[in-house]
This record gives structure tokens, C-alpha cells and sequence, in this order.
């Protein structure tokens, strides 16, 4: 047997709740619609905002590694930090590429600066101007081949290797002083992780 539950009764004096107007109705139903929409829509968009810059910073990311010869531009500042290869105001024609394996690390830069920039570029590698040797190739042939620099044309052409003790990188520098007033100068910094 089941008992019965006794009902409440309805307060006498509560104000009865109009009916609700069909234009409150939809109001009402627009503004859950748009509610809704908007919980749903915020996340959905910056899911696909993310993964469409995600794609392309992978993109970016193969083709910076992917890069099988040197790269116009400038090697970021860890890679000059890292490497000890200061790139002097006024510099063009600029140009490096790096390789990494777990024997060796190497980055390669060109530039082309000015009489005073190529001092500044020695100052900070630790050497100056009377170090370097005429005739002296010191990028050997292994790094010419990788880099694709061909040290043959007019020269004069000057060079000397900064070697530091491990793990600071050596640095071997060619400079070429065809045009003695805008020496390009080619730099292969390696270093033992």
C-alpha cells in the first residue's frame, strides 16, 4: 500500500505570473541561442587560430632545417652568442647557415663591412688585423664545400684561425681585401657540445 503524500496548497495571496507576449518568448530564446553560440563558438575558433599557426610555425620551423646551403640574413642572436661571431654595423651581403651533429657544431657567416667593422669584428673574436696572414686559407676545403664559398677569385686574400680551448668555439676567418675600404669576410665557428 502506498500512502499518500499530502499536497501543499497554493498560497492564497501570491500575484499570479502573467503569461509571457510571444515577442518576450523570443527574446528569450534569441538571447540563450546567442549564449550557446557564443560557448560554443570562442573555444571552437581559437582552436582553429592555434592550430593554423601552429601548422605554420612548423612550416617555418622544416624550412629553417631543412636549409642545405647558407641563408640570406642574420643568425639569431643565440647562435651568435653561442658561437662568438659578432656581425658588425655596417654589414651586408649577410649571410650564414649552421650544422649540428653530435661530433661537431658549426656556423657559418659572410658579410661585407667597412675597414672600422672589420677591426670591431676581430676586437670581440679576441684577435686583431696584424694576426691576420696574407695568402692564409684558413677555411679548409671540408667547410668550403658545406658553405660553397671558393676562395679563387681576386683577391688579396687574408686569413687566421682563434683557437680557444673547449667548449668555446674556434673560429677560422678568410678575409677577402679586394676592396680594401668593404672587406667581405667569411667566418666558420665550430664548436664541441
Amino acid at each position: 500500500m502506498t500512502a499518500s503524500l499530502p499536497r501543499q496548497a497554493a498560497p492564497r495571496h501570491a500575484p499570479r505570473r502573467p503569461a509571457e507576449d510571444p515577442r518576450h518568448k523570443a527574446r528569450r530564446r534569441a538571447l540563450t541561442l546567442l549564449i550557446i553560440g557564443l560557448l560554443i563558438g570562442v573555444p571552437a575558433g581559437y582552436l582553429v587560430i592555434s592550430a593554423n599557426q601552429s601548422r605554420n610555425s612548423g612550416k617555418d620551423k622544416e624550412a629553417k632545417y631543412s636549409a642545405t646551403g647558407l641563408t640570406p640574413g642574420w643568425p639569431s642572436k643565440v647562435q651568435r652568442r653561442l658561437y662568438q661571431v659578432t656581425v658588425p654595423h655596417p654589414a651586408d651581403y649577410i649571410a650564414f647557415y649552421e650544422t649540428n651533429n653530435w661530433k661537431t657544431s658549426r656556423l657559418y657567416v659572410q658579410f661585407r663591412t667597412n675597414a672600422a667593422g672589420l677591426d670591431g669584428f676581430l676586437q670581440t673574436m679576441g684577435a686583431r688585423r696584424d694576426e691576420l696572414k696574407k695568402g692564409d686559407i684558413a677555411i679548409g676545403s671540408r667547410d668550403q664545400k658545406v658553405s660553397g664559398w671558393h676562395f679563387t677569385g681576386a683577391g688579396p686574400w687574408w686569413g687566421l684561425t682563434h683557437k680557444q680551448k673547449n667548449p668555446a668555439p674556434t673560429q677560422d676567418v678568410v678575409v677577402n681585401m679586394s676592396d680594401p675600404k668593404y672587406p667581405m669576410v667569411y667566418v666558420v665557428s665550430r664548436t664541441v657540445p
